[in-house]
């Protein structure tokens, strides 16, 4: 099943807009770098495909996704929209389990610590 999955992944991730080898720069993979380090520290339970997975198994699986699309993307908003929020396989959103149980979709909630780490970074 984890094979299958990665090869969907795989299939997928080929298709993404963009160009060739394009990779983000230096400041964009310090974007990605840290918003997959605020996943793996949130301490927060992640739903992908109505399973849960804790902060440290999210991380990893936003990993292993950036490092098949790294050459196709350019900057972290890419990184979000192709890699962190959503399955590649299903192509439904991810959700955060933020305290009190509240749940958000994923993408917004990266976008939001994005602008944070890009303020801070001023």
């Amino acid at each position: 099943m984890k094979l299958a999955a990665l090869l969907l992944t795989c299939a997928f991730l080929t298709f993404l807009p963009g160009r060739a080898h394009a990779t983000p720069d230096a400041k964009q993979s310090l974007a990605i770098a840290h918003l997959i380090q605020h996943v793996r520290e949130s301490g927060l339970q992640y739903i992908r495909n109505a399973k849960s997975y804790n902060a440290a198994d999210a991380a990893s699986h936003m990993e292993t996704k950036l490092n098949y699309a790294r050459e196709r993307l350019e900057s972290a908003e890419e990184f979000i929209d192709y890699c962190a929020s959503r399955s590649s396989i299903t192509n439904k959103p991810y959700y955060v389990v933020l305290a009190g149980g509240k749940q958000q979709e994923v993408g917004p909630w990266l976008y939001a610590e994005l602008e944070i780490f890009r303020n801070s970074s001023k």
